[in-house]
């Protein structure tokens, strides 16, 4: 059984209150900066659900990295590292990272197609009128709610072991910071909170990779890892692994667990209106090389967390100072997360407790604040204003918004309380995601570059494929384990089939729903042009704005097709170059490789760190140095009058 004695619960409440109120007032502080400073209308709707569509690569960058940090990227990662050795975090990473790189060939294309856009539900309504709008909403909708309810799942669990805290406690106090910044903010504070949790979560990541590395007395070298993980493959060799070893990507439950990660992060990537609003927000030149960058950037977070914190882990399971001690992590507390935790707490004690407890919190609040602009824009854009109120003045949506927000707050905490409860946690979550939501994603790339996709298709194909989904889910679990239970459901053969399914489904569907009611013309796209900015903000835009955006169409178009091939590129380096070699030769790392393997991740990883972390600051530098010397001026100022 997990148990620790460094942190208690009155820690717990100083951490998430604290944390919650110092981000919350930091974010509130900056906004207010800008408006004074920076000219920043935040009663602007435009300003507050899609930033003034002004947000900078390396911002963007950065949110994309942070929203794409989930709880489950820093906890998932290390416990497949735990179950299948070294590959568990090479194929998390691997099977994660192509969706953002691929998703910068969709971002062009929504940013030329739809230039005044606020969601991507817009232009689905705009080509397939309101049927296939709503069913998408849906799909969309049911995301975030995934996606939030794993973020409070996991983060709960991890934060009550640590420190015993309440569940409904920490439940309810988890989002309350996040909340108040987005409200305040909007989508603006959620790329600068964004930002900041990136460069703590990443010094953390230094901090137990150096720890493990170079300077723990139980581990602190290459060659003491090495010989720990070859004796850990001798004493608890790995099923399915080749030759039982822990240093090898030859791992048969491992690329189960690939294939399923593949899937299912295509759906909460493409049916996530969080990366579509940061589209939105972000100007055209930005877009280009964003998500590339973003991509290239994220993958060594789990990559280097997986790797590292699953062989302490892996290595020290066996020191009475591990939670666990004596026996190893069970199934449930490998799938609540905690491997993570107990590694850190055997590498650095209560330092490691408090370290962990951070991570979790600023990876699971990073990516919250997403989720809520998501599901505002979706509910004040495409619901409201589009079925209730199609001439709300902005105060009107601000209040829809917020009264969103809060709405959806509290339904994810009672949710997720009760996920906890009934014995579902975030590894089941993260494994199922794809059975319920990727039938959907096919359809919906379908819809920026094809001129031939029908309403039909798009309305019925998503349906069909989760159907088909959920189906042969139950089907394979019943045939191979002929009862059906969270236990059973669970097995990575039963989610790989339901994953795999809900993907391509919908490849067959298509084209036969086409066929059976074909379109008289191919789509001309020029419905999507038409959406407009809210009538009250199209007054405070001036020409110059316009002129500006029908320039970056053209940009867009002249690059859409070299970024479609770099994606492709690159996608085909991760999932074919780099892993299959190594997996079909079998190959089981000697130290030199091994050694070589760490540092190449820790190289990635400072890269990552100036990409989200420096390069920010470099492009946004004159703007900081306005706001300080205009504060300076203020201060004196004021002095004077004095």
């Amino acid at each position: 059984m997990f148990t620790t004695s460094f942190l208690t619960q009155i820690d717990g409440y100083i951490i998430l209150i604290g944390f919650g109120l110092l981000f919350s007032s930091m974010m509130i502080g900056i906004t207010l900066l800008l408006q004074r400073f920076n000219g920043e209308n935040q009663m602007s709707s435009e300003t507050y659900l899609t930033a003034n569509r002004k947000i900078r690569s390396g911002l963007l960058s950065s949110s994309i990295v942070s929203s794409w940090t989930w709880a489950a990227t820093l906890l998932q990662s290390t416990s497949v590292t735990y179950l299948y050795g070294i590959s568990g975090a090479f194929w998390y990473a691997n099977g994660a990272t192509i969706q953002i790189i691929l998703f910068s060939i969709i971002a062009i294309e929504f940013k030329h197609r739809a230039p005044f856009a606020h969601t991507y539900l817009e232009i689905i309504r705009a080509r397939y009128g309101r049927e296939g709008h709503w069913i998408f909403i849906l799909f969309f909708l049911f995301t975030n709610i995934l996606v939030t309810s794993m973020l409070l799942t996991g983060g709960s669990a991890v934060i009550h072991s640590l420190c015993g805290m309440n569940i409904i406690a920490i439940c309810f106090l988890l989002p309350l910071g996040t909340i108040i910044y987005t409200i305040f903010g909007g989508l603006k504070a959620t790329f600068l909170t964004n930002y900041i949790h990136n460069v703590i979560i990443v010094v953390i990541i230094f901090i137990f990779t150096f720890v493990t590395y170079r300077t723990s007395s139980l581990l602190g070298s290459f060659s003491q890892i090495y010989t720990l993980l070859v004796n850990e493959s001798l004493n608890h060799p790995v099923d399915g692994n080749f030759q039982g070893s822990y240093l090898t990507l030859n791992s048969r439950n491992g690329l189960m667990f690939y294939l399923i990660n593949l899937v299912g992060n295509f759906g909460t990537v493409f049916l996530d209106n969080g990366y579509y609003n940061k589209v939105i927000a972000a100007s055209s030149k930005s877009i280009v090389r964003a998500y590339i960058l973003a991509g290239l950037a994220w993958f060594a977070i789990p990559f280097v967390t997986g790797t590292t914190m699953g062989i302490v882990a892996i290595t020290l399971q066996t020191n009475p100072l591990f939670p666990t001690y004596p026996n190893r992590l069970n199934v449930d507390e490998i799938t609540s997360g905690l491997t993570l935790p107990s590694a850190a707490i055997v590498l650095l004690g209560k330092t490691g407790s408090l370290l962990s407890f951070i991570l979790i919190y600023l990876a699971c609040t990073s990516a919250m604040s997403s989720q809520f602009i998501a599901v505002t824009s979706i509910i004040t854009f495409d619901i409201y204003r589009t079925y209730f109120h199609p001439n709300a003045s902005k105060k009107r949506l601000f209040f829809i918004s917020h009264l969103s927000l809060l709405i959806f707050v509290l339904i994810m905490i009672i949710l997720s309380i009760g996920l906890y409860y009934s014995s579902i946690s975030m590894g089941y979550l993260y494994t199922l995601m794809g059975i319920l939501i990727s039938s959907a994603v096919v359809p919906v790339i379908l819809t920026l570059l094809s001129t031939k996709q029908n309403k039909l298709a798009v309305c019925l194909s998503p349906l069909l494929g989760l159907i088909c989904s959920i189906v042969s889910w139950l089907l394979t679990t019943k045939y191979f384990f002929e009862k059906i239970n969270i236990q059973t459901t669970g097995s990575n053969l039963s989610m790989l089939i339901g994953n795999l399914v809900a993907l391509l489904s919908p490849c067959l569907f298509i084209p036969l729903l086409n066929l059976i009611k074909p379109n008289e013309n191919p789509y001309d796209f020029v419905s999507m042009r038409r959406i407009a900015l809210i009538e009250d903000d199209l007054v405070n835009t001036n020409n110059s704005t316009i002129v500006e955006i029908e320039r970056a169409i053209i940009y867009l178009k002249d690059n859409s097709r070299s970024i479609c091939f770099l994606a492709i590129g690159i996608t085909i380096c991760f999932i074919v170059i780099w892993p299959w070699p190594m997996f079909a030769s079998s190959y089981i790392f000697s130290e030199t490789f091994f050694t070589c393997w760490i540092c190449l991740g820790i190289i990635w990883l400072f890269v990552s760190f100036s990409i989200v972390g420096i390069y920010p600051i470099i492009q946004h530098f004159r703007t900081i140095k306005s706001v300080f010397g205009l504060i300076y001026f203020d201060i004196k100022t004021f002095l004077q009058r004095d």
